[in-house]
């Protein structure tokens, strides 16, 4: 399907991929611990409670798929989940990062947590983009500055979803995105557009599936015209 400009209709596509079953396959505390390299790779990651666990439900539109809580820390470790009708060659596969910031955890927790997300990024050659969740009543914050610098260094393709929308007044929805894209403006591998979602209102998420089937027209178009 095409649109008026004859390029794929990529938020109908993108609804199709994610209507496909989702699966989790695998879970490592630990950078040997990775499942072997293999389709496109598309991570998640956000301070603690940003709402990640919430947006990877609301995206595959299942209730359950990855776990939510009010506790901040409550993801623990490289979650991984396959995208696609056959489970031996998935169309995309999900990854669930821990939060960064405050968890209700230990202080070596957390130093295990970054060095495990450090090294997930910057030796996986299928890991295509890194959604970045930020807190849209909050915006940008000093620690996903750092987080975002972490991401320059490791030359890494990253996209901001600003989550939350419902909880932010609708006169300051396009100043809350203006002001995201100011604050990439220091962030060399930053992608230019800004989602701005709501889990629970179902805002967004047909913005953020087109954008993922748009990443997959451009880095694997053979698994695109499969999906």
């Amino acid at each position: 399907m095409t649109n008026a400009e004859n390029e794929p209709d990529f938020e109908e596509i993108g609804r199709k991929l994610f209507a496909q079953n989702c699966d989790f396959i695998w879970a490592a505390e630990k950078i040997d611990g990775l499942p072997p390299m293999g389709p496109l790779e598309i991570a998640f990651a956000g301070r603690s409670n940003v709402g990640k666990s919430s947006l990877l439900n609301a995206l595959t539109g299942r209730k359950a798929l990855a776990r939510t809580s009010h506790t901040p820390g409550r993801t623990q470790q490289l979650n991984f989940f396959n995208l696609g009708p056959d489970p031996e060659a998935p169309f995309l596969r999900l990854v669930d990062m821990p939060g960064y910031g405050y968890a209700a955890v230990s202080k070596e927790k957390i130093a295990n947590w970054t060095r495990l997300m450090t090294e997930f990024l910057r030796g996986r050659a299928t890991l295509a983009r890194v959604f970045v969740l930020i807190d849209g009543r909050h915006g940008l914050k000093p620690l996903d500055h750092e987080m975002l610098e972490q991401l320059d260094k490791a030359a890494l393709s990253y996209q901001l979803v600003l989550t939350k929308r419902d909880e932010v007044k609708l006169s300051q929805v396009e100043n809350t995105i203006q002001s995201a894209k100011t604050g990439l403006r220091a962030h060399s591998a930053a992608h230019p557009e800004v989602i701005f979602a709501s889990s629970h209102k179902d805002e967004g998420i047909s913005e953020l599936r087109a954008a993922i089937a748009r990443l997959m027209f451009e880095r694997d178009r053979k698994v695109f015209e499969r999906a």
